[in-house]
């Protein structure tokens, strides 16, 4: 036996040493395989969805993940009270204040001209601009008002998760890039650990090989290095959860977990930038479940400021243009307000972005969830597929190994 050994070796030599090397390609190829098929392609390829054809883990179960991720960020890392408290409405009207006034002009001159023109007309020019900054004077106590309103009632104005799943649902690219920016350092670490497992696994294949030269060794071999690597690379990721010594001196840690700290300050800078940005609150406060109530409270107050600010002039203008025409006024004046209320809101965006402070809020309370909130973050990307993967790692492996056959038995 020992002398037939020696005999194949010296004609298959070279096959021999490289199958070690060729178990540690098939280990890292499954890998990067397996990686590529959880992102990628972001639509479905096929024929029979789901059975004959593939879409991206990601986003494929995008549904669930945004729901998770939502949940998570509505629950436990942002409260719309304690960010909107950080915004100073004084600086929130001086960062506005020279659109606003310009925005008041332009409302008030439309309004008065279309109106009113005739008595528009025959005022001198001294005295419209004496007008128009009797209107402008009163809308930095309007801001303030509004911005009380708001802070008083942001619980029933804003919806994070909403805000959260309009932002993902819109581009699923979004979620995608998320999961993968925050997941890099895994994704590698399960490619490296193909290469390392699927080495040590070849140079037992080829021990078993050497004594059996059984054709059905190589493919078999080959299946378990590529699902035995993937599925103890995917595990390695998150456990163990708490740090362990491997005989008690070699510290270890699932990686995801043993970044913690770096990967709450990524995902809260992301979230920041990409989810619950200063344009996607603004937009969610004013389409939100609280948006009709917080609409029509603005026109009011628009309404009032007119009035007040008319006060002096009121008994002419009710003789020059009439009660009922004043009131028409009033409303339109109101109506443009609103037109204009995004625009103004997003003025405050650099101001606001510093000011809520969403990113450092999201990584300092992820660092306070328990292990298991915290895997939630990755987890569910693997969850519901994960068998998937590792079959499809079996199924490359099986095929290299059975390829190694046909060219040791050729």
């Amino acid at each position: 036996m020992v002398d037939s050994f020696l005999d194949d070796f010296a004609r298959h030599w070279p096959v021999y040493l490289s199958m070690p090397f060729v178990a540690a390609v098939i280990g890292y190829l499954t890998k990067r395989v397996a990686i590529e098929m959880m992102f990628r392609p972001l639509r479905f390829i096929g024929v029979a969805d789901p059975w004959l054809g593939w879409q991206g883990v990601v986003p494929r179960n995008s549904a669930r993940m945004i729901r998770v991720s939502a949940d998570l960020i509505t629950s436990r890392l942002v409260d719309p009270k304690e960010i909107v408290d950080r915004l100073d409405p004084d600086e929130v009207t001086r960062r506005i204040r020279g659109p606003l006034l310009l925005t008041v002009d332009q409302i008030a001159r439309e309004v008065l001209e279309q109106h009113h023109p005739r008595l528009w007309e025959m005022l001198p020019v001294l005295a419209q601009d004496l007008v128009i900054k009797q209107i402008q004077a009163g809308t930095p106590a309007l801001v303030a008002k509004v911005m009380a309103d708001i802070r008083a009632n942001i619980g029933d104005l804003l919806d994070v998760q909403q805000v959260a799943v309009v932002a993902l649902e819109r581009d699923k690219e979004l979620l995608v890039r998320l999961v993968r920016d925050i997941s890099r350092p895994e994704m590698a670490f399960i490619a490296r650990c193909g290469i390392y497992f699927g080495f040590t696994l070849g140079v037992v294949q080829t021990a078993v090989w050497a004594i059996t030269r059984e054709p059905l060794v190589l493919p078999v071999f080959g299946a378990l290095i590529g699902w035995f690597t993937d599925w103890l690379a995917i595990k390695l990721v998150f456990f163990p959860r708490e740090p362990r010594k491997i005989l008690g001196l070699i510290p270890f840690q699932g990686v995801f977990q043993r970044r913690r700290k770096e990967v709450a300050k990524q995902y809260g800078a992301l979230i920041a930038k990409e989810v619950m940005t200063v344009p996607n609150i603004v937009h969610g406060i004013l389409t939100g479940p609280g948006s009709a109530r917080l609409l029509t409270m603005i026109s009011q107050l628009v309404r009032k400021s007119v009035d007040e600010q008319a006060s002096i002039a009121k008994p002419f203008v009710a003789v020059a243009i009439g009660t009922q025409r004043f009131q028409e006024m009033k409303h339109a004046a109101a109506d443009k307000a609103m037109t204009h209320l995004p625009a103004m809101a997003l003025h405050t965006t650099p101001y606001a972005t510093e000011a809520l402070d969403i990113g450092g809020t999201i990584a300092e309370k992820m660092n306070r969830l328990t292990r298991e909130e915290y895997e939630g973050l990755l987890r569910p990307a693997f969850r519901q597929d994960e068998w998937k993967l590792i079959a499809v790692g079996a199924v490359i492996g099986a095929l290299v190994g059975h390829l190694q056959a046909l060219l040791m038995l050729g």
